[in-house]
């Protein structure tokens, strides 16, 4: 399967004054498979090195961060010479060995002319615990699970996404239902790696169901190995509870769902956990749309997003059938689905806000596109009213409103329709 980031990593590869690179994300979203292919691609070797299975290495770092004598080390245990001009040195888990991150910073210093890629699934974990970030020092990217767009390519549409890309809307519109209808299978299958890896092999959803429950064993696993354990009960509580916050018709996460009497300073600890892990997007209100909009957020007021849609339908143990033939019978829950996918396709490229106003409007999300506040109604079918989204219009004055949904491309006076298949498309 092709994963958008490998251009960006290229792009890294070529850039003068290049910096070692840290690759961020949750688990299971395809790093490792990215570093390897990408140093497969394009270098004549390739040194990995997994910090979490290599326990010998986890102290490395702990004498000094002499960079000769951590090559030397690196090119014992990996068995392959280390060189500047032709090697790609990955150094994966980087957070379980002491000081990784922070010797990042000297092979910047002392050794520019290396090709150096770190990743972890836990660094904001490890940052929280007290580890050093190597300010300045290194090149950033975050990967997320497939998107739509890259979950088209991988089962042989990439002419479509091409002409999503360019927004040739003629063209696309010849094609709306066959996109709806791969839309609808993305809904189900969602953007693990794992899972698009069984659909395309084995075209066997019940399948790709079991490696998606495999996934969230997973991550529960996680909570036991990393987490205090007086913070433990209460991530449980805010993970097994966050279908149920989806589900409401607001969406806005609910202290007092959790447990009766639950306040915000109970749980916040909690909540930054699993962000911090990648594993939920925390989506703020926005009280006032005037930039920078970072100083308008309510952080007391947010929605929680799951890391992919597919585990969120795992979650809720959501029949394919019930995806796949446009069944009515989700009702809300529908609509939850689609500001997930909407969110998990544009939360990588651009800080979300929603905002509402004393309960009788609400835009689902708002984000900056250059110097513009531009709000983006998301509807699950092909309902076209917009009346919050007409609110903020008239009471804002923005020069752009956009509104999602299973309708093709159209303008309407003061707003533009963009199919969901095509979301991922206006950033």
């Amino acid at each position: 399967m092709e994963r958008f980031l490998m251009d960006s990593l290229l792009a890294w590869k070529a850039t003068p004054g290049r910096k070692p690179l840290i690759l961020q994300g949750a688990r299971q979203v395809g790093k490792t498979w990215l570093m390897k292919e990408f140093g497969k691609r394009s270098y004549t070797h390739t040194a990995y090195v997994n910090f979490e299975s290599a326990s010998p290495l986890k102290s490395l770092f702990k004498a000094d961060f002499n960079v000769n004598r951590i090559l030397a080390a690196l090119e014992i245990e990996t068995n392959q010479k280390i060189l500047p001009s032709n090697t790609l040195l990955i150094l994966d888990e980087i957070q379980e060995a002491d000081g990784g991150l922070t010797a990042l910073k000297y092979f910047f210093e002392q050794a520019p002319e290396y090709h150096v890629i770190a990743a972890g699934s836990l660094l904001g974990i490890a940052l929280q615990n007290g580890s050093s970030f190597p300010v300045g020092k290194v090149d950033l990217l975050e990967m997320k699970p497939l998107s739509f767009l890259e979950f088209l390519s991988s089962v042989g549409e990439e002419r479509l996404v091409a002409e999503l890309r360019q927004r040739n809307w003629p063209v696309i519109s010849l094609f709306h239902e066959r996109l709806t209808e791969l839309l609808r299978t993305y809904y189900f299958v969602g953007g693990m790696p794992e899972v698009v890896a069984t659909y395309l092999h084995q075209k066997d959803l019940a399948l790709c169901r079991q490696r998606q429950a495999q996934i969230m064993r997973g991550y529960e696993n996680d909570f036991g190995k990393h987490v205090p354990g007086n913070l433990l009960p209460k991530i449980r509580l805010v993970w097994n509870h966050l279908l149920g916050q989806l589900a409401k018709e607001n969406r806005k996460f609910i202290y007092g769902q959790l447990k009766k009497g639950a306040r915000a300073k109970e749980f916040e600890a909690a909540i930054q956990w699993l962000v911090d892990a990648g594993l939920v997007v925390k989506v703020n209100r926005v009280e006032k749309p005037t930039l920078p909009m970072t100083a308008y957020a309510d952080l007391d007021a947010f929605k929680l997003f799951f890391v992919d849609i597919g585990l969120l339908n795992a979650m809720g143990n959501v029949d394919a059938r019930i995806l796949l033939e446009k069944n009515k019978l989700l009702l809300e829950f529908k609509g939850a689905l689609t500001e997930q996918f909407v969110c998990q396709q544009l939360c990588h490229k651009t800080k979300l806000y929603y905002w509402s106003s004393n309960h009788t409007a609400e835009v689902d999300f708002v984000f900056q596109s250059n110097d513009q506040i531009v709000p983006l109604e998301v509807k699950a079918e092909e309902n076209l009213k917009s009346k919050s989204l007409k609110v903020f219009h008239e009471r804002f004055h923005v020069s752009c409103a956009l509104r999602t949904s299973m309708s093709p491309y159209r303008e309407q006076d003061w707003l533009t329709n963009i199919p969901l298949y095509a979301i991922e498309t206006i950033i």
